[in-house]
């Protein structure tokens, strides 16, 4: 047998991809980063609630993502298996992340709460019909474990990018609208532009995206669904390295609130800009987008010559010292440390550790999918990436409100200034937004020392039976 030389994925495929998968992160990165500033500076919601209806709600809306998985894995269209669902999916997404942001006059906190928690149950579900699918994609995008690798490097780089683009996008807006704060104006506006956005990059990956692996439909009950998650020593894997290190991404969940209490009002030289409260975390994102996209960028490199594995350890072994080194600078350490370039030395340090935390779980899905179907014959993407969604969903879930609580009890309000914080409350909320993701990075090292399908042998069998299978397949 020939071996191919023609790629399947080219340069301007994944680029597509990729931009899909950023638009979608986008809408995710804009609720996690401002729905509970929203909730306490325009609905004057109490910002510990908030975290606590955050959380239940997350949960409750995470046992949807298996169902939504066995649906996928049930459906059988011509277009793929995939692209169906996230042409049917995006714009729902796009419409209610818009609705969370609409200022509403409630005369009662009952109906406040009780709107918040619907409203987040309904978000994290639609979010689930466009993230599974479309993360799920890439496992059936090529049947090279290289290229897989390398699609899989860019969209994780586009993905954290997007996950702290509306810190850029929404003080962006407040300057055009004029306004020195966000409003439901600028909340609003923002949502609109970014889903309209998101769903223009998406059709784009619907229409030029082409599954090319193909696979039966595979009904599963709840039973078989069971059994696979059990089985499946490579998935339970990648579910603990996310759960256990739920806070990686905590500074990102808190990141409105932390540069409030961490910053006094910044003047940018030469422009005359002025950012002061809740947009200042821009400042905080200059600071970390240098190293998280470098690190995002060199990952792929390092994980092609080291493996997945040793990758992903050398980072977590890095991002544990270096983050909590740096929370007792600032805690205890000279004054230098709490001032703004402190700080920002601190970003740019710390946010190296964080490019294998998107990279590594998708990889080594892809590979648990190739091996599983190695082993038993079936191939389970929507399964498989329904759970990978949903310990993403879950450690966000702890994340984000155990951040948001974390703050809360260090005392901050939404409409708190900056002559009213206290070097206490600076502590605690560095605590959240520094010691706590490095406390989670190093945890999450754990469950990775006894992932095996990086070993050369593995691989190879690995490839191995996809060289034979497509053999087979092409001479039928």
């Amino acid at each position: 047998m020939k071996k191919n030389s023609t790629k399947t994925l080219t340069l301007g495929k994944i680029a597509i991809y990729s931009l899909g998968i950023f638009g979608i992160q986008l809408l995710i990165g804009y609720i996690n980063t401002y729905q509970s500033q929203f909730y306490t500076s325009v609905l004057a919601a109490d910002l510990t609630k908030c975290a606590v209806i955050i959380l239940v709600a997350k949960i409750i809306s995470s046992f949807a993502d298996p169902i939504i998985g066995n649906i996928i894995d049930s459906a059988h269209f011509k277009s793929g298996k995939m692209r169906p669902f996230i042409a049917m999916s995006i714009v729902p997404f796009a419409l209610i992340t818009t609705i969370m942001f609409i200022a509403i006059d409630f005369k009662s906190d009952v109906a406040k709460y009780a709107y918040i928690t619907v409203t987040t149950v309904l978000w994290n579900i639609s979010m689930s019909f466009a993230d599974i699918p479309s993360q799920g994609m890439l496992a059936v995008l090529s049947p090279s474990s290289d290229e897989k690798n390398t699609c899989a490097g860019i969209a994780n780089m586009l993905k954290s990018l997007a996950l702290v683009a509306p810190n850029l996008v929404v003080p962006v807006i407040c300057m055009l609208t004029g306004s020195a704060v966000i409003t439901k104006k600028e909340y609003i506006i923002s949502a609109i532009a970014m889903g309209i956005f998101a769903i223009i990059v998406t059709a784009l990956m619907v229409r030029f995206s082409k599954e090319v692996v193909k696979s039966e439909p595979n009904k599963m009950g709840f039973k078989e669904m069971f059994s696979e998650l059990v089985s499946n020593k490579p998935l339970m894997i990648i579910f603990l390295v996310n759960m256990l290190g739920f806070g990686r991404n905590m500074a990102v969940s808190i990141g409105v609130q932390a540069s409030a209490v961490l910053l006094d009002e910044v003047t940018i030289p030469g422009l005359g800009i002025t950012l002061a409260g809740e947009n200042l975390p821009i400042i905080l994102g200059i600071g970390a987008a240098i190293p998280s996209t470098l690190s995002v960028v060199l990952t792929p490199v390092i994980s092609k010559k080291l493996g997945v594995k040793k990758t992903f350890m050398i980072f977590g072994v890095y991002g544990a010292i270096v983050a909590m080194g740096y929370y007792f600078l600032f805690a205890f350490g000279p004054e230098w440390f709490r001032s703004l370039w402190g700080i920002l030395l601190g970003q740019f340090v710390i946010n190296f550790m964080f490019g294998p935390h998107g990279f590594a779980p998708l990889i080594m899905l892809s590979d648990s999918v190739d091996y599983r179907e190695m082993t038993t014959g079936k191939r389970t993407e929507g399964i498989q990436y329904s759970v990978l969604s949903l310990s993403f969903k879950l450690a966000n879930a702890f994340s984000v409100a155990v951040g948001i609580f974390i703050v809360g009890l260090s005392g901050y309000v939404g409409t708190m200034t900056f002559a009213e914080v206290t070097p206490q409350m600076k502590n605690i909320v560095m605590a959240a937004y520094w010691f706590v993701p490095g406390l989670c990075t190093g945890l999450s090292m754990i469950p990775m020392l006894f992932y095996k399908l990086d070993k050369k042998e593995i691989k190879q069998q690995i490839q191995d039976f996809i060289a034979k299978r497509d053999g087979v397949t092409a001479s039928k």
